[in-house]
């Protein structure tokens, strides 16, 4: 491997010569799979739970701590959705700045400078004061953190999921594509469960001037416990390897659309579906619920935190079938059960507790099995030299595309048109996920099939 490929150079203050000694010493211990699983659990999990405590908060919170002068709360909910939504516009330039970090730096420098922003990003929020302590001050942090976040969570991607893949058995793709997902219902049960209990057991008083506050610091310890995870693999002989095969190393973005722009442009709208769904499970329903009543916000996140259980069964069982019968096909079925769930969905909303904890359970159920073959579709049709860069724009752009505006654009349709408009909504989603499928190459050799076809 030359100095110019990598930046290999130990005269650089960078991390990474410190990498490549660290290969070294692991060169007699070999990573294992499980190994390789486990760190791409507990760095998504990381991910995610930071990603949730921000949501539950913009439902539960800043509407009343950070946007009580919006004069009734859909709007300040409103005004807080949309605050919500910069982090996935700072998503992309976070990409292309870590990745310029990694290319020069070393992937241990740009882990970890992304995680400590991300983790201090979302430990500033624990200390925000609101709305009537300093003006329009509060407002104007809270969109400075959030977009620190988005930035951070740019340079979060590590590569870990590709190289996951790439150790997967060829008839288990689907199973191994799923578990990066895994940390999606992970850190959305464990960021409703502290946000429940303490909903329940403080009075509102408490929980909005200090209880919320605790999540955000117990966000900073799970990011350190991710790093040294992530680090550990990074360091890992298996890794070095790939890099030295370019197979998780950066490529230049303007070489990588012009070599992929279609795939990138296909890959973000066939996830489109499961998206779509992830908001409409997670933070619209309980703004949903907090706004227009039904049950009480504490009890309905620990009904949120059973449907997350049934999502993590149903993603692992997207794994399996996606084994069986290959993952466009997992997909293109997911996109259909979605569509026809929105015919029901926002009659079960709207259909008090036992309608609400249905659409809930149902809801679920059914993100998982889409869900669960997203980021496998997401990189499944890059090369060997453009996957790392590619799989992380497309990512970047699907999550803006699908999810970004979500739970802002669910609410104001609901307020302004009826709950009867999230179910065009997702099946909006829905629609484009089938397109993006139906229009996608069908090639013998790509890897959205157990075996490497589509």
């Amino acid at each position: 491997m030359t100095e110019s490929t990598n930046h290999w150079d130990a005269t650089q203050p960078s991390s990474a010569s410190m990498e490549r000694d660290a290969r070294q010493i692991h060169d007699d211990k070999p990573i294992s799979a499980g190994s390789i699983v486990i760190g791409v659990i507990i760095g998504r999990t990381g991910e995610f739970f930071d990603f949730f405590v921000y949501g539950l908060a913009s439902v539960l919170v800043f509407p009343r701590l950070v946007f009580s002068f919006a004069g009734d709360p859909v709007t300040a909910t409103l005004y807080s959705f949309a605050v919500f939504s910069l982090a996935f516009l700072a998503r992309p330039v976070g990409s292309v700045v870590f990745m310029w970090i990694d290319s020069r730096y070393g992937r241990g420098t740009k882990l970890t400078i992304a995680l400590f922003l991300l983790g201090g990003s979302t430990a500033s929020i624990a200390f925000l004061p609101g709305y009537e302590s300093i003006g329009m001050w509060s407002p104007a942090l809270l969109a400075l953190f959030r977009l620190g976040q988005g930035f951070a969570l740019g340079g979060a991607w590590d590569g870990l999921a590709s190289l996951l893949a790439l150790n997967a058995p060829e008839n288990r793709r689907g199973f191994y594509a799923m578990v990066p997902q895994l940390g999606a219902p992970f850190g959305f049960a464990l960021a409703s469960t502290l946000f429940g209990y303490f909903a329940v057991n403080l009075t509102d008083a408490d929980f909005l001037s200090w209880g919320w506050r605790y999540p955000f610091f117990v966000a900073f310890a799970i990011n350190v416990v991710a790093l040294f995870a992530r680090l550990r693999i990074v360091a890992s002989r298996e890794f070095g390897d790939a890099l030295a095969n370019h197979e998780l190393e950066p490529t230049p973005i303007l070489e990588v659309l012009r070599v992929h722009g279609r795939d990138i442009l296909l890959g973000a709208f066939v996830p489109l579906a499961s998206f779509a769904m992830f908001h409409l499970v997670t933070i619209f329903p309980l703004g949903w619920v907090t706004l227009r009543g039904g049950q009480t916000p504490g009890s309905f996140l620990f009904i949120q935190v059973l449907g997350a259980l049934v999502g993590l069964c149903t993603v692992m069982l997207s794994g399996l079938l996606a084994d069986r019968i290959g993952r466009r096909r997992q997909l293109l079925i997911g996109a259909v059960i979605i569509a026809i769930f929105s015919f029901s969905a926002p009659f079960l909303l709207d259909a008090g507790e036992f309608g609400q904890d249905a659409y809930i359970i149902i809801g679920f159920a059914i993100l998982g099995l889409s869900f669960g073959q997203a980021s496998g579709a997401v990189s499944s049709r890059f090369g060997q030299r453009y996957r790392y860069t590619g799989s992380a724009l497309t990512s970047d752009l699907s999550w803006l595309i699908g999810a970004g505006f979500a739970p802002l654009v669910a609410l104001g349709l609901a307020t302004q048109f009826g709950i009867i408009f999230i179910g065009g909504y997702l099946i909006s989603g829905a629609i484009c996920t089938i397109l993006a499928l139906l229009l996608a190459r069908v090639t013998n050799n790509s890897s959205m099939e157990p075996q490497g076809r589509v």
